[in-house]
């Protein structure tokens, strides 16, 4: 009961609703729309929680966010969504992995719970928006070859999942933002997945959940940002003294 004590303590009353809330939605979703797809239920629950770890700047965020690739890898795989399933089997959990060891390695004041926000430069921002439209140029054509469903949303999703892994990658509170814009193609892709099965609308529920959680991840990390800046500033200043 005492880890239990210790993690009502460590989110706040905020956080604690909005993961009920999600958590909440996606379980009803599932028993009226879906009600078979345990694996899909079990990702959505794991995702939520991952995002809310993340919101903190949290390593096990990011460890939890390779179990919900590989989950969603499956997921994909069987409405032939290829892009999906190559985007987060060979692009986000192996970046997720890599995430996990950069936010590890940074520990904000040696606090193993919470990453220390980083800043880029102009010379890296061009880099990552090249390398982001290089891939997308790639995964185009890979998934033409495979004849992926909804081509045109499906390379979008690959552009935006790049994005929001480089960001993570490299400790930026923009990579919140890039997985909302992710969020927002992933549901327009399941809502037309759920044209032809709506088994499927339990997904879009999920990535409904996602979007408001990453909003608020950014928020959270923005506040984040400022008040180590602060403490960084202050402890500095002692320093001098």
């Amino acid at each position: 009961m005492s880890w239990l004590k210790k993690s009502i303590k460590y989110f706040s009353k905020a956080e604690i609703v909005l993961w009920c809330l999600s958590s909440a939605l996606i379980v009803i979703a599932f028993f009226i729309f879906d009600r078979e797809n345990y694996l899909a239920l079990f990702a959505s629950l794991i995702g939520v929680t991952s995002l809310i770890f993340n919101a903190k700047g949290n390593p096990f965020g990011q460890f939890l966010m390779v179990i919900f690739s590989l989950m969603y890898g499956i997921i994909s795989f069987t409405f032939a969504y290829y892009g999906e399933m190559i985007t987060y089997l060979g692009m986000t959990m192996p970046m997720a992995i890599f995430a996990l060891v950069s936010w590890l390695r940074n520990p904000f004041n040696s606090n193993k719970s919470e990453v220390k926000v980083n800043t880029i430069g102009k010379p890296e921002t061009l880099f990552m928006w090249l390398m982001t439209i290089a891939v997308t140029v790639l995964f185009y054509f890979v998934l033409k070859y495979f004849e992926t469903t909804n081509l045109i949303p499906s390379t979008l999703s690959v552009t935006t999942s790049f994005l929001a892994v480089y960001l993570t990658f490299r400790r930026i509170p923009y990579f919140a933002l890039a997985y909302a814009a992710n969020d927002i193609v992933l549901i327009v892709l399941w809502i037309l997945a759920s044209i032809y099965d709506t088994r499927y609308i339990s997904v879009v529920v999920c990535f409904t959940a996602f979007f408001a959680n990453d909003i608020y991840g950014y928020i959270s990390w923005k506040k984040m940002k400022i008040r180590q800046n602060k403490q960084t500033l202050v402890y500095n200043k002692s320093l001098n003294l």
